[in-house]
């Protein structure tokens, strides 16, 4: 994207305060985890930042550091490029993992396991940081080892059965596909902010 994707500006907003204020308004108490280095001092304006321990080894480290300095079980991670996310998933997804007790919470869309959002306990850390030290720096294959390292399997919640037992809305409208729209190319940013002002209106 020619520049950090946390500041970039999607309808009128750096990406960064739409993550933010989605984390928010799921009661989730919001820092930010796995800042490029450049970008830290710009970024302090809108949360706290937890450095890594190991900077440049991307989302994971990041990940690592936010549980490592966490005090609650559970913590939820998101990323900057999803920004039309409804708090609501967030939300659930927390609460699912909550009266469940797994280490691992996603979503699935279409039958597809999605790696963001996800609710991770804090036990799955050290399998987290040993998957990170292996030099293997997947997220959904490490969330998966994690929770295979605690006898468990990933909570996997399909977001379609959410959505049609009202549980789960997007405050647009947007059907479900629709909210795991990542802006990786200029082309995504566009068509994601093609979806926002159609779905106001």
């Amino acid at each position: 994207m020619g520049r950090d994707k946390a500041l970039l500006h999607f309808a009128g907003r750096p990406l960064i305060e739409y993550a933010l204020a989605t984390l928010r308004k799921a009661g989730v108490p919001a820092v930010i985890a796995g800042a490029s280095p450049t970008a830290e001092s710009d970024l302090a304006a809108y949360a706290p930042i937890l450095r890594d321990a190991q900077p440049g080894l991307g989302p994971l480290a990041g990940i690592c550091a936010a549980l490592e300095a966490a005090s609650a079980r559970y913590a939820v991670f998101i990323p900057v490029d999803l920004p039309l996310l409804p708090p609501t998933l967030v939300k659930y997804l927390l609460y699912h993992a909550r009266i469940t007790g797994r280490a691992v919470t996603v979503s699935s869309v279409n039958g597809f396991r999605q790696t963001f959002p996800v609710v991770l306990d804090r036990s799955a850390l050290p399998a987290l940081r040993s998957e990170l030290q292996c030099g293997k720096r997947g997220c959904l294959s490490a969330f998966e080892a994690a929770a295979e390292s605690l006898g468990q399997p990933v909570a996997e919640v399909a977001v379609e059965m959410l959505v049609q037992s009202g549980q789960v809305a997007h405050p647009f409208g947007l059907p479900p596909l629709r909210w795991f729209l990542n802006v990786n190319t200029p082309q995504d940013l566009q068509r994601a902010e093609a979806l926002w002002p159609h779905a106001i209106a």
